[in-house]
């Protein structure tokens, strides 16, 4: 957004969550981060100080839900408390990584649902519309009763293999059943790529998981996508049945790098060439490590904010390359 186009009422608040993407997106959106803190007191409790009037502004509030998860979640519900107290006309939660959002069903009995809680107290908070990126299930969207844009990183990854001249012979792997759409989609992005699925048997007798691979991937460049890595786990077992299935050279991609337990480690130790991720969830400088690729979802979101608070329609946020590419 230009500065001729500065809005006085437009104002960005960061929590602790993801700083450094805050910035970028205030510097996309062209204005600066609003005047606010967030602090402890001695026994854990949080503590948010709006440090400047934001009584009739439309404000986004950006947190990830990520490592502290229930920090951050409290700070983000602290937060919209406080600007819904002090008066702001539009409470606008950016939320580039979604924390709970696995939980967003009953898969066993006496299970909770715990991402439709996490949107129920969200709306109840006062939160009057949801900005987030690659949900664990697209349908999330629907635990809502108020508006959700849901972006997209597919097209910020596909363009790295793009750049990097990694979309000839190439396929596109689901390390389950569940990811087929989103290797679907990449799939389309990098030009009609075919796809493959790693077909998960779990075994009680013998306390294993047997591994079958659906599609060919003999002698080709494997990029295997989903939304997070987490432990790794799902990862590097793929790479395994890759590379024993004859694959080439295989990458990772995926939006959220939750990277929990020794997720870096056994990353940088696997076949991998290189694991691309965003910077939706921030990557501590002691879980960097060589293969990582980190690209920013920040103008993104920030060409997400300007279009959202100038009421224009993000759908062209949503077109693939080769759409991009016709125009």
């Amino acid at each position: 957004m230009s500065e001729e186009y500065f809005d006085p009422k437009l104002k960005l608040i960061t929590l602790n969550a993801n700083k450094p993407l805050a910035e970028k997106i205030a510097k996309e959106v062209g204005v600066s981060l609003g005047k606010a803190s967030v602090n402890q007191f001695s026994d854990g409790e949080i503590q948010v100080n709006l440090e400047e009037s934001i009584r009739g502004d439309e404000v986004f509030v950006i947190q990830s839900v990520s490592d502290p998860i229930n920090q951050s979640l409290m700070e983000l519900m602290i937060m919209i408390d406080a600007l819904r107290r002090a008066s702001a006309k539009l409470i606008n939660v950016v939320i580039p990584y979604y924390g709970y959002s696995r939980q967003d069903r009953k898969a066993r009995a006496r299970e909770p649902i715990t991402a439709k809680l996490v949107a129920n107290m969200l709306e109840m908070d006062g939160a009057t519309r949801i900005i987030a990126l690659d949900l664990h299930a697209a349908q999330l969207q629907g635990f809502f009763d108020i508006p959700v844009d849901h972006l997209q990183a597919a097209p910020l990854l596909a363009n790295y293999f793009i750049q990097h001249n990694l979309t000839e012979d190439v396929v596109i792997v689901s390390p389950d059943h569940s990811s087929v759409a989103r290797a679907r989609q990449m799939g389309t992005l990098l030009g009609g790529a075919p796809i493959a699925i790693i077909d998960r048997r779990y075994s009680k007798a013998e306390q294993t998981e047997n591994l079958e691979i659906i599609g060919d991937v003999k002698g080709k460049t494997a990029i295997i996508v989903d939304d997070m890595i987490d432990t790794g786990s799902r990862v590097t077992t793929s790479v395994e049945a890759l590379k024993n299935g004859g694959a080439k050279d295989i990458y990772a991609a995926a939006t959220h790098a939750v990277f929990s337990d020794h997720a870096t480690q056994k990353l940088q130790a696997s076949a991998l060439k290189k694991v691309i991720v965003t910077d939706s969830v921030q990557i501590p400088e002691g879980k960097q490590f060589p293969k990582l690729v980190e690209l920013s979802v920040g103008t993104l979101i920030g060409k997400a904010i300007s279009l959202i608070h100038a009421d224009q329609p993000i759908d062209h946020l949503f077109k693939t390359i080769s759409e991009k590419n016709e125009d």
